[in-house]
């Protein structure tokens, strides 16, 4: 179903606590195992866990060069519990120009045992919003939590 508005919506349970999210999330050398959907690779050139750091990833796919994927600023973390970052500010709070605007709240909450994780996605426009759901939004971000899941379930 098309995006009718700029919001874009996920989440899931994680058989993991929250610590171990939170772990997965912010450790570098966990963080690059999944948050770009397999087979391709991930380098965190910047993943700085406070208001105003930078956050920027590269991606690849098999033996080629690492190709700019995601370049934004936190806005906003509370360990365990929020990770809110914009693509419309880079580091320091510095305006720049996206392929894609995004602001992302991401939740971690205590359910059942594991972490519902949750990701409220809003866009510029719901033209944008539905570029992106276009883009795979829903695959590439519910396969991107997968992986999490299992990298924070080795680490629970």
């Amino acid at each position: 179903m098309a995006a009718e508005k700029s919001e874009l919506t996920i989440s899931r349970l994680i058989n993991a606590p929250r610590s171990a999210v939170w772990t997965a999330w912010s450790v570098r050398e966990h963080f690059e195992k999944w948050w770009i959907p397999k087979p391709m690779e991930c380098k965190a050139v910047k993943l700085d866990l406070r208001p105003g750091g930078g956050f920027e990833t590269l991606m690849r796919e098999g033996q080629g060069p690492f190709q700019p994927h995601l370049e934004g600023c936190f806005l906003d973390i509370a360990p365990e519990q929020r990770i809110v970052f914009t693509t419309a500010l880079a580091e320091g709070w510095q305006p720049i120009d996206p392929w894609l605007t995004l602001t992302a709240i991401i939740t971690l909450e205590a359910e059942a045992g594991g972490t519902r994780y949750a990701a409220r996605v809003m866009h510029k426009t719901p033209e944008d919003s539905r570029k992106h759901e276009g883009m795979g939004f829903y695959d590439g971000w519910g396969s991107v939590i997968d992986q999490l899941g299992e990298v924070a379930a080795r680490l629970a």
